[in-house]
């Protein structure tokens, strides 16, 4: 049973809601970058990330990758 009511399990599930909608957004911004990266010849995951930061692309929490 969760602690704190059900203000607090609202509240947990709105701040879900929203996390999750901007991450969605964000690896939809992300992907068509990946995809050209990907046609100009990028292989691995290393060189996607590489070209992500060279490039100045944040993670969804603004970090590099």
């Amino acid at each position: 049973m969760a602690h704190g009511g059900p203000a607090l399990d609202k509240a947990r599930q709105s701040a879900f809601t929203s996390i999750k909608a901007n991450a969605d957004r964000h690896a939809a911004n992300v992907l068509p970058i990946i995809r050209e990266m990907q046609r100009a010849g990028a292989k691995s995951l290393r060189d996607v990330v590489d070209a992500l930061n060279a490039r100045g692309v944040a993670t969804a929490r603004s970090g590099r990758w």
